[in-house]
């Protein structure tokens, strides 16, 4: 069997692994190997290739509005978010 060596993860990803192999009653390398078989056994999961999916909208806005004014108008509708605050969730 293979190994696999894997370097320089985020303190905060381990120990999110370490807590769901703790509560699954795994190894901390049974679940890294949980996850990985868990993702790949369902291909819809990888998305569709960034390159095509740009090319396909490529064309399709239409706006009688000026790029500057679209800009703009984004610009006045953000609001201020906490979703990248520290501690927010796992990759902050």
């Amino acid at each position: 069997m293979a190994n696999l060596q894997v370097r320089d993860i985020d303190d905060r990803l381990y120990e999110s692994i370490r807590m769901l192999a703790k509560s699954d009653k795994r190894s901390i390398s049974q679940e890294v190997v949980h996850i990985l078989e868990n993702f790949l056994s369902r291909p819809e999961s990888f998305g569709r290739n960034p390159t095509d999916e740009f090319l396909r909208l490529a064309g399709s806005w239409e706006d009688e509005r000026s790029a500057d004014e679209i800009i703009s108008e984004t610009r006045k509708s953000r609001r201020n978010s906490t979703r990248f605050e520290k501690n927010n969730e796992l990759f902050d």
